[in-house]
């Protein structure tokens, strides 16, 4: 009985075995190819339970997921003006033919990468010996990426995988050129700087004319009105003279009499010599100016 039972177990262990050997699982996120005697024989993209025929074919499985190539340090690249940048990027991508990328890097996911940057480290710097550093740094940034990412894709998929994308992450200048280019642009900041001043200047003092210009028309205007109301005044005042005087010559011979009277005897200090007969002291002599026996 003993015996039966070890040779059960050993059988089921001998089961056991042939079925690990034979069965195994693709998940979503992997593909599996099946090699036998170091040839590929079949390509599994669909997840599940699969089968081998044991000692004589094995399995080797690869990354379906999207993949990041991030570069530790940012590469140096030289601009259209001869400029050093140093550019920090990172790069999308995922296998899309495994038999492809196995017979192309070995299914080496490290040679695949190097290829990869490589790739993407020489078209940058063609695109960045195109431009200058303006328009790497904002003005065409998108284009170099998308251009990047489609040259890229295209060297990819001759091992078997696609380019999702390619990002510039920072674009800066070295310290030494930095220095430079700040000073420079603070050189050029303090030149726009003094142009407004003097503009503001110029149109200040225009408006400062401008004003004295309107200040003495206005003046003008202002005293020519006043001598034309003036003017009116006087002959308003002339013409109820005139017709006082035709309504009692006499009356407007006595007012016209005090006024020369107030006019010259306005000041305790002021002498005259006169002779007493004159007509100035007819209305002091008569006061309805008569003249006396």
């Amino acid at each position: 009985m003993s015996n039966k039972i070890n040779i059960i177990a050993g059988v089921l262990l001998l089961l056991g075995a042939l079925a690990s050997m034979t069965l195994f699982t693709v998940d979503k996120r992997q593909y599996a190819i099946i090699f036998q005697l170091g040839e590929v024989k079949e390509v599994i993209t669909e997840p599940g339970l699969k089968f081998k025929l044991p000692l004589i074919q094995n399995v080797r499985f690869f990354d379906k997921r999207i993949l990041t190539i991030d570069t530790p340090e940012p590469e140096r690249f030289i601009t259209a003006e001869k400029q050093n940048v140093l550019v920090d990027h990172f790069v999308k991508w995922r296998i899309i033919d495994p038999r492809l990328y196995y017979e192309s890097v070995a299914g080496d996911e490290v040679r695949a990468r190097t290829r990869l940057l490589q790739t993407v480290n020489s078209g940058l710097r063609e695109e960045f010996g195109r431009r200058t550093v303006p328009e790497v740094v904002s003005g065409e940034r998108d284009r170099i990426m998308e251009n990047m990412r489609i040259r890229a894709d295209t060297d990819a998929r001759q091992i078997g995988v696609q380019i999702l994308d390619v990002r510039l992450k920072r674009v800066d200048l070295p310290t030494e050129v930095s220095e430079s280019v700040y000073r420079r642009m603070e050189a050029e900041r303090l030149r726009v700087a003094n142009e407004l001043r003097s503009e503001g200047g110029a149109i200040a003092e225009q408006i400062r004319a401008d004003a004295d210009r309107q200040r003495e028309v206005i003046i003008a205007e202002a005293y020519r009105e006043a001598q034309m109301l003036m003017g009116q005044g006087d002959a308003t005042a002339t013409s109820i003279y005139a017709e006082a005087f035709e309504r009692d010559p006499e009356f407007f011979s006595f007012y016209r009499s005090l006024e020369a009277y107030r006019s010259s005897f306005s000041s305790k200090g002021d002498v005259m010599v006169l002779d007493p007969s004159s007509d100035f002291f007819k209305f002091l002599k008569s006061p309805v100016g008569a003249p006396s026996n």
